[in-house]
């Protein structure tokens, strides 16, 4: 059917943000692990691969000659240096998925994630909160991995990336994972469905079939 087709060719980058401790990470591998039509970005980095990374499946392993023309030509998306090395969202990677029927997910900072918004206007943004101030403060402190003064720093910054709340289309708190990730699952529902996704290219007797 008509239909059938159209619906399984709509794709579109996701953009997951939210605060350090506010457990997006886990939300995103659960999210992707539960439907077959959303792929991780993969990026281009500068730095070395680490155990078994492999090449175009993990990063795009690259030279700083090689980013640094990739940056200049206008192949990145959106790029950032992290700890004297180089990431970036190659755009042929997210156009060649997306073309497929597949959709993208961004785990990005929210510098990242604007960048992407406003490469790509269609892009659905979440951006994931905990319940409140005081949980994202024992969830940092329950990680036991982080000294006060680290936590005290990514509580400060906690509130810095806030300030890009209202930039993102959707909000999901991650009070559960489990209801956090039914949320954003129903969010990529309801943006498949779409009519302006829909009928791109095509009159809705074409998607209906007459």
């Amino acid at each position: 059917m008509k239909s059938e087709e159209a619906i399984g060719r709509v794709a579109f980058p996701i953009v997951v943000s939210g605060a350090s401790g506010a457990g997006k990470t886990t939300l995103c591998h659960e999210l992707i692990a539960g439907d077959e039509r959303i792929t991780f970005s993969v990026s281009a980095t500068t730095r070395p691969a680490r155990g078994a990374e492999k090449h175009g499946e993990d990063y795009f392993f690259v030279s700083d000659e090689e980013f640094g023309r990739m940056r200049a030509g206008g192949e990145l998306v959106e790029w950032a240096e992290v700890h004297n090395k180089f990431y970036g969202t190659p755009r042929a990677y997210m156009d060649g998925r997306i073309a497929e029927g597949v959709s993208v997910l961004l785990d990005i900072d929210v510098q990242g994630g604007v960048q992407i918004m406003e490469a790509y206007p269609e892009a659905v943004s979440i951006f994931v909160v905990t319940p409140s101030m005081e949980i994202l403060e024992e969830r940092l402190r329950n990680r036991r991995s982080d000294s006060e003064e680290s936590i005290e720093v990514r509580l400060k910054n906690a509130i810095g990336e806030l300030e890009y709340i209202q930039k993102y289309t959707y909000i999901v708190v991650n009070d559960t994972v489990e209801a956090a990730v039914s949320r954003m699952a129903g969010i990529v529902s309801a943006e498949r469905s779409k009519r302006s996704r829909l009928f791109k290219g095509i009159t809705w007797r074409d998607f209906v079939g007459l």
